[in-house]
């Protein structure tokens, strides 16, 4: 009787005695917290360098404007975990909110179609119109997502530059400046959304049956589909829900800002893959942790504060990042024996 194709792809069966799976477990959980000694150096220097760095505000203050673009991160990790990318979730980001603003304030550019209520449910929807967008081109079409999506945040950056006139939207709803603005026990509810959405994704990823399929997809899309995994389906939830989140960021950061400027997000993107390969997810799929992600945005911002509070040009922050790309590149390399391509 021939084999099956979910059986052509179990792994053999380890021989008795044998240490290496083990060993690769306990190294790629070593791997996640890989950022957390520079984490705590970083925290040593900034309180040297300052003695505010430490200080209860300072340290919200940080937490905060890292909570909108660290949902861009959680969203970017879960497709670089597929095997995909996505370009588009920066403008996404600036996008779904602008529409939002677009329809429901009046005078302007903006039109007031829609009653203030509407916004937040607006913003969520335009992130599952654009994800749905990528995925029928990618998945559907099967063309190159870096493509697609590289594409798509031309379209949509052009499309808020167009509904806005190239100004900022102001006197967003109460609904929209809600998230933005309100405190939680006491800390920022942008924060507790960001925690809360990390610890579902590190719960979905790392213990469902769901996360295992993202990990088998990215490893090897062929074998996946053999172990009947339905890859598409898959690909299709990810690149949705990725901007979803996207959307749901751009909606912290304009009710913390109480506005909506033409060129929200843009460049962010570079900021996400800095945090998220440096946070040990590869590019190539199948390998990386939502945790070692946060981590890795945490480490970013943390320099970025450190730098302020030196006085030092905000001009060298994107040089900075640039260069901790290229020294995680290295160190990926030198601790994985894999390269990055």
């Amino acid at each position: 009787m021939p084999e099956s194709p979910a059986a052509a792809v179990v792994p053999p069966r380890t021989e008795p005695g044998a240490t290496r799976p083990p060993r690769r477990i306990a190294l790629a959980r070593m791997r996640d917290f890989a950022l957390v000694p520079g984490i705590i150096a970083i925290a040593v220097v900034g309180q040297l360098v300052n003695p505010v760095f430490l200080q209860y505000d300072n340290v919200i203050n940080i937490l905060q404007t890292m909570s909108e673009i660290a949902l861009l991160v959680l969203a970017q990790t879960m497709v670089l975990v597929v095997g995909k990318m996505d370009l588009s979730l920066e403008s996404t980001f600036g996008l779904a909110p602008g529409v939002a603003a677009w329809l429901t304030i009046g005078g302007g550019h903006s039109l007031g179609l829609l009653p203030s209520w509407t916004a937040v449910p607006v913003v969520l929807l335009v992130g599952v119109v654009v994800g749905a967008l990528n995925a029928l081109l990618i998945v559907r079409f099967g063309l190159s997502g870096f493509v697609v999506t590289l594409g798509m945040l031309i379209v949509l950056r052009g499309l808020l530059t167009g509904i806005s006139g190239g100004q900022t939207f102001f006197g967003l709803p109460d609904s929209v400046l809600y998230l933005g603005t309100t405190l939680w026990a006491g800390v920022p509810a942008s924060i507790w959304i960001c925690v809360l959405l990390f610890a579902g994704g590190i719960v979905l990823l790392g213990y469902t049956r769901f996360g295992r399929s993202l990990y088998a997809i990215g490893g090897n899309e062929d074998a996946a589909k053999a172990a009947g995994i339905r890859t598409d389906r898959v690909v299709w939830i990810v690149l949705i829900g990725a901007s979803v989140l996207a959307a749901l960021g751009g909606l912290l950061l304009s009710g913390r800002l109480a506005s909506v400027a033409a060129a929200q997000g843009n460049g962010y993107i570079f900021t996400v893959f800095a945090a998220a390969v440096i946070g040990g997810v590869s590019l190539n799929g199948g390998r990386g942790t939502l945790f070692g992600a946060f981590t890795g945005i945490l480490l970013l911002y943390m320099i970025q504060n450190v730098l302020t509070l030196a006085g030092v040009p905000a001009q060298w922050i994107g040089a900075l990042n640039g260069a901790i790309i290229l020294i995680a590149l290295v160190m990926s390399r030198i601790t994985s024996g894999k390269r990055q391509t």
